[in-house]
């Protein structure tokens, strides 16, 4: 038999109209006959069919019952079966369709024409296996695309972090910790289930990247004031605060050019809140407790601990148990107490990140 013609199974109790069904379809076809829905099933283990051509009426199992089996097999389900039946009323041709035949031919039928309906609904099952391919194919693009197009966001993000980090040449590696430190604290919060609800509704490859830009508006802050070796005075203090408005506006900018700004919408707000306190004493806009964004609270926590460890200009860097044990005094004050609790639960890794550059 030529292997490249598509196999079709020819099942009927009669030898009969085996042996003419045969005669009629094997031109065109590599065609099986077999004479009972049993040894359709047993053939079925060695060969699979393009389609099958189903008696209706036979002993033991007939052909409603033998679409109910195939139909309801994984493997099977989606071979094409049509009825060839002498029973020429509705509702038996109502009911071989609602089984899932997809087609009900009447006998005594003519060759061409029930070549021509094979032919038509193997066309059909071909047409629908290269959609599907397309569709897959097409489906591979698109996340081959966003990939692509995720790759470019985040190496933007990394370089306008870097940006920052190459003018504030003391707190080279802070905006990666700080990632880092989320990453590990939002862990914890997923397994105590503290402010799941809102958590579980971020997009964490968003979250993550966006927050490497919590500093950047401080590229729009004088060296001067940058680099002071010494502490701030108060002119220059306000002056630095004012990265926190330089930051938002400038992702604001951003995200007003293109339509595609889900990225940047963390972004904003880790700029725009991570010196806000608790208790109403941060800047720049006072906010307290609950009123803060998570995103900030969180932040708050994260880029205070790596402030505190670093080196900079007016400061050594301190001990990472003196940090651990200032983020806990500020519980309440500075910081949710609740997250808090989180970070001392996590206090190790963040030990454990502090030593990368």
């Amino acid at each position: 038999m030529d292997s490249k013609r598509k196999k079709i199974m020819l099942v009927d109790d009669n030898i009969a109209n085996l042996a003419m069904g045969k005669n009629m379809l094997k031109e065109a076809y590599e065609v099986y006959p077999v004479p009972s829905a049993a040894k359709l099933f047993d053939l079925m283990d060695h060969v699979t069919p393009a389609l099958i051509l189903l008696d209706v009426m036979m002993p033991e199992m007939n052909g409603y019952e033998a679409i109910k089996k195939l139909k309801a097999n994984e493997r099977f389900a989606d071979i094409p079966v049509i009825f060839l039946t002498s029973m020429n009323d509705e509702d038996s041709e109502l009911e071989g369709l609602s089984l899932g035949a997809i087609d009900y031919v009447i006998k005594p039928f003519s060759a061409p024409l029930l070549l021509k309906r094979i032919e038509n609904h193997l066309l059909i099952v071909s047409q629908k296996a290269e959609l599907k391919n397309y569709n897959e194919n097409l489906q591979a693009m698109v996340e081959e695309k966003t990939a692509q197009v995720f790759d470019l966001q985040n190496a933007v993000l990394a370089t306008l972090a870097e940006m920052v980090e190459f003018r504030d040449n003391m707190t080279g590696g802070h905006v990666t910790r700080t990632k880092m430190y989320l990453e590990v604290l939002v862990a914890q919060m997923h397994e105590e289930k503290l402010y799941l609800d809102e958590v579980l509704s971020w997009d964490m490859n968003f979250f993550l990247q966006s927050s490497q830009l919590h500093d950047v508006g401080k590229i729009a802050i004088s060296d001067a004031i940058l680099n002071k070796p010494g502490k701030l005075d108060d002119d220059e203090f306000e002056q630095m605060k004012m990265h926190v408005t330089y930051g938002v506006d400038a992702i604001n900018r951003i995200a007003d050019k293109t339509s595609e700004h889900k990225y940047l919408y963390h972004a904003a707000i880790f700029a725009g809140t991570h010196h806000e306190k608790w208790d109403g004493t941060g800047y720049p806009k006072g906010l307290a407790g609950f009123d803060i964004p998570l995103e900030g609270r969180l932040m708050a926590i994260a880029d205070v601990f790596d402030a505190l460890i670093s080196k900079r200009p007016y400061k050594p860097p301190m001990p990472v148990e003196k940090a651990i044990s200032i983020i806990c005094e500020g519980a309440g004050t500075h910081f949710d107490a609740s997250l808090v609790g989180v970070f001392e639960k996590v206090a190790d890794k963040f030990a454990e990140i502090s030593l990368q550059a």
